[in-house]
């Protein structure tokens, strides 16, 4: 994409996303990244009227807006200026003339089942309370994917409207009495962090252990909630930094062309960061959890299934056929899976050579990692880093069938 001063004077975009959580934070450090890069622009970030919440200043006149519209009211405000308008959030998916950069919600779904499936869990929860702060959508892929198994999803459905407000104690009981109604152990997906804790919140309160009786895994990551719950919250790692980064890509692009998009631009979830709260294997059979336990703590040193077999007495016909039975994957692909996982998450979040993360993996050189790699994410690895990191303009989705 060619340089915004071709409009031959500075932009004037305002950044509608709130700061009060990482996410938000990281979207608005991508679309600065973008402006840095490819302005000038000047942005009006998050303004607050506290009687209205987010909303445009009456004097100002500008260009275009990126948003997280989260009301009614905030659509039709943003949709009467007749400005271009990038929605990164999916709570009104279908209003004519915006364009989108948005999670791709069956990845997430997809990663988070594969999250509780290598801990060996059989069923399956999700967690959202009513409320205006997110559609259904993230609950309705979760439950799709677990169901494409044949497996079977229990949705939290407390039985009061979005929008009715409930006492914190009322809250509480209704989030134990569907707890005691499910199966254990039962992994959990929460739709975010807040909410994740919140559960968390509650089974310490009642004595609830997590994870070995519930595991709770958050949708996305906030690293103060995640980190001061108790246990510490797993979470999914969205490229939040990068929607912001498309978001202004495609709003430039709109300026231009006063078009929008005809698709939503949907980027996949980076990783699972794993911590305490799933950090269980929900299976019975004590040899299978030696083995896995013995693969995670040694994939990234070059073993292969030979080496499992000298750790676990057991035949490699009953290792093979227990791991297709509890995780639906052979030893060796277990193996390769967590050096993969690996691989992306240093090329996401370090600066490490690929040469580097391909021995961190326990491959025998970047060649071999690198086609593992393509194989796997449809990506080779210096491309999925360089879309990662903001290195291309133009929003196309390396890697994205990661």
């Amino acid at each position: 994409m060619t340089d915004a001063s071709r409009t031959n004077r500075i932009l004037q975009i305002v950044v509608l996303v709130e700061l009060d959580n990482s996410w938000g934070r990281n979207v608005v450090q991508g679309v600065g990244d973008f402006a840095t890069n490819f302005g000038p622009w000047n942005l009006l970030i998050d303004p607050r009227d506290y009687s209205e919440g987010r909303s445009l200043p009456e004097s100002w006149q500008g260009d275009g807006v990126i948003a997280r519209i989260s009301t009614p009211i905030h659509l039709e405000k943003l949709t009467s200026t007749g400005l271009p308008v990038v929605n990164v959030d999916d709570l009104f998916p279908d209003a004519p003339g915006m364009g989108y950069v948005l999670t791709d919600e069956a990845a997430r779904a997809e990663m988070a089942l594969g999250h509780f499936q290598q801990r060996g869990f059989q069923h399956f929860a999700f967690f959202a309370p009513p409320s205006h702060d997110y559609s259904r959508t993230r609950e309705h892929a979760f439950v799709a994917a677990v169901e494409s198994t044949g497996g079977k999803c229990h949705v939290y459905r407390p039985g009061y409207r979005v929008g009715r407000r409930i006492r914190r104690e009322e809250e509480h009981n209704r989030t134990l009495r569907w707890l005691r109604s499910l199966p254990r152990p039962t992994a959990i997906m929460a739709v975010d962090a807040r909410r994740a804790r919140q559960l968390s919140e509650i089974c310490s309160v009642e004595e609830i252990r997590v994870p070995d009786e519930f595991a709770i895994l958050a949708g996305d990551n906030d690293d103060l909630l995640c980190n001061l719950s108790m246990p510490p919250l797993s979470s999914i790692k969205v490229a939040s930094r990068r929607i912001g980064y498309d978001a202004a890509a495609m709003l430039l692009q709109m300026i231009r062309s006063n078009e929008a998009p005809a698709e939503p631009v949907q980027l996949p979830p980076i990783c699972v960061i794993g911590k305490q709260s799933t950090d269980v294997l929900a299976i019975d059979d004590e040899m299978i959890i030696r083995a896995v336990r013995f693969i995670q703590a040694h994939a990234f040193q070059g073993i292969v299934v030979d080496d499992v077999l000298k750790e676990v007495p057991v035949s490699r016909r009953y290792l093979e056929l227990q791991f297709r039975r509890y995780f639906g994957r052979l030893p060796a692909e277990e193996i390769r899976r967590l050096r993969l996982d690996r691989g992306k998450e240093l090329l996401a979040q370090t600066d490490m050579s690929v040469d580097a993360v391909a021995e961190a993996c326990g491959y025998a050189g970047a060649t071999q990692f690198g086609v593992a790699f393509r194989k796997r994410f449809g990506a080779t690895p210096l491309s999925f880093r360089k879309h990662l990191r903001q290195g291309d303009a133009t929003g196309a989705s390396a890697g994205s069938n990661a």
